[in-house]
């Protein structure tokens, strides 16, 4: 009884953040619109590699691209712990870190994030459509308070 009022919160509190965070854009739920959309493998202009660690970083915290740009995110998890980067907005990205707290076993397989274990590798392709600073994260518990941030510039 437990299990099934944690999925009905946890569909509750995500069809409730979708409804305001996501617009008409039914396809693609658990990220928002507003600064990109999933990209093409075909139409990728570059790859950044990306290296998560133990230590509660980004490696690189920091990344720019140009508006228009697809980009193949290589992620790395070189830790000993669980990680994930998710692409959002701060307000976004600090309300999902909030419900991973209460719901820890969470799991996600949206197109703006990826999760791997230790040592393992994984892509993200995003095409980014708007000019601005955006963010990205480690939604794990306790990760995102620890500092596992970063930024993305689009110009």
């Amino acid at each position: 009884m437990k299990i099934l009022l944690a999925l009905c919160s946890i569909a509750l509190a995500l069809g409730s953040a979708q409804v305001g965070a996501h617009g008409d854009d039914p396809h693609h739920p658990g990220h928002s619109d507003t600064f990109g959309k999933p990209g093409d493998a075909a139409k990728v202009s570059r790859t950044i590699a990306v290296d998560m660690s133990d230590t509660m970083r980004f490696t690189p915290a920091n990344v720019a691209v140009k508006k228009g740009e697809t980009i193949r995110f290589a992620v790395k998890n070189s830790g000993q712990l669980k990680h994930e980067m998710v692409l959002g907005t701060a307000k976004e990205l600090r309300g999902h870190a909030e419900l991973m707290k209460r719901f820890p076993e969470m799991e996600h397989a949206d197109p703006n994030q990826v999760s791997l274990g230790p040592g393992k590798t994984g892509e993200l392709l995003w095409q980014f459509t708007k000019t601005g600073t955006f963010d990205f994260a480690c939604l794990q518990p306790g990760h995102f308070d620890a500092g596992m941030r970063g930024k993305i510039v689009v110009r």
